[in-house]
């Protein structure tokens, strides 16, 4: 395999990329560095950016590095490499969790790349969506893009997704009385004053969408509890069209693997013209994540559960930028070429932290 070296401008646009993904709470828990003298982008786990209260095994952590990592994937193949990907690669290091090699000699993968348009307009919809039913073929397409990645999507019948909504409503039941879990969740939503300076990171109020009135939805408010000033009421749909992603196994690889079969499904659905959000509630309980399988399906372990349908485009979350997640090592001949890149604090050796 030959690597491609990247120069600096080709590099942040990658990252930017790979950063469009989604993530519990928009928290983006990754970031990346780039070993020049090797042609190596690695993504690492940003343990400062966890949930321990949310999501206190990182699976969720893992789940959003892995959509990163599958954006990276898709921009890699639509500038016309090859991506060489090696998941956790040193067994020392938990928080290394990908290394990527761009082969400038194989073939990128057309179907990654005819992705790359629904990269910028992927975005999480928490608006009431038509009762309109997803065609079979989008379905099975769906269904596709999950296994592609090595996980599985499930349409659970009728009676299962009413089960869905009931379990939504106990998770929610079990947040409104947990101070420490409504706290991490406060931290995350930005809602500050008219005027305030944008926040890079997690859910702005434009991104909240309306606050629900009706029958149970399995939208989450993230706003529960606290006045959004202008921010109005809505009826969901009455039968909302839900999918279950899963994995056979459940450890951090899986975890990985499902983040990366994740944002296949969203990219494939947006694609389609479909919107999403995605449903994590019942799965940061353990007792309530063991009940949500589909008991028919012979899935094993439930990793998300995606709320699909037609209906308004959500707003664009905030992202930060490229020069706070990246860091490059920089070999000694290609130096000047990463001027602007953030380097004043990089290692010297191989780039682990």
């Amino acid at each position: 395999m030959t690597a491609q070296h990247l120069d600096a401008n080709t590099l942040t646009a990658l990252v930017a990329d790979a950063t469009t993904a989604p993530s519990l709470h928009n928290a983006q828990p990754w970031s990346f560095r780039y070993l020049a003298a090797d042609g190596v982008l690695r993504l690492y786990a940003d343990p400062s950016r966890a949930l321990p209260r949310t999501d206190p095994d990182a699976r969720g952590l893992h789940m959003g590095c892995g959509a990163a990592l599958f954006n990276l994937r898709v921009s890699a193949c639509a500038a016309g490499w090859a991506p060489v990907v090696r998941l956790l690669p040193d067994p020392a290091d938990p928080t290394l969790l990908a290394g990527v090699s761009l082969d400038a000699t194989a073939p990128p993968d057309p179907a990654l790349a005819a992705l790359y348009p629904a990269l910028p307009r992927r975005h999480s919809s928490r608006r009431p969506f038509s009762e309109r039913p997803i065609p079979a073929g989008l379905r099975e397409r769906l269904c596709e893009a999950a296994d592609a990645e090595g996980a599985q999507l499930v349409f659970p019948g009728i009676w299962h997704v009413e089960e869905l909504l009931e379990l939504v409503q106990d998770a929610e039941g079990r947040e409104a009385v947990d101070p420490a879990l409504r706290a991490e969740t406060a931290r995350w939503v930005r809602s500050g004053p008219a005027g305030a300076a944008p926040a890079s990171d997690g859910i702005s109020v434009e991104a909240l969408g309306p606050s629900r009135y009706g029958p149970a939805t399995p939208v989450r408010d993230f706003a529960a509890g606290h006045a959004v000033p202008g921010r109005g009421w809505a009826v969901f749909e009455r039968n909302p069209q839900l999918a279950l992603l899963g994995t056979g196994r459940d450890g951090p690889i899986d975890w990985l693997r499902a983040g990366q079969a994740l944002e296949r499904v969203l990219l494939t659905a947006t694609a389609g013209g479909l919107v999403a959000s995605m449903v994590s509630q019942t799965l940061e309980w353990p007792e309530l994540r063991r009940v949500t399988r589909d008991p028919g399906s012979g899935m094993a372990h439930v990793q998300m559960v995606i709320r699909l349908g037609y209906g308004p485009l959500g707003h664009p979350s905030p992202r930060r930028p490229v020069a706070e997640v990246l860091d490059v090592v920089p070999s000694h001949r290609q130096e000047v070429a990463y001027e602007g890149v953030r380097g004043d604090d990089r290692p010297t050796g191989d780039g682990a932290p």
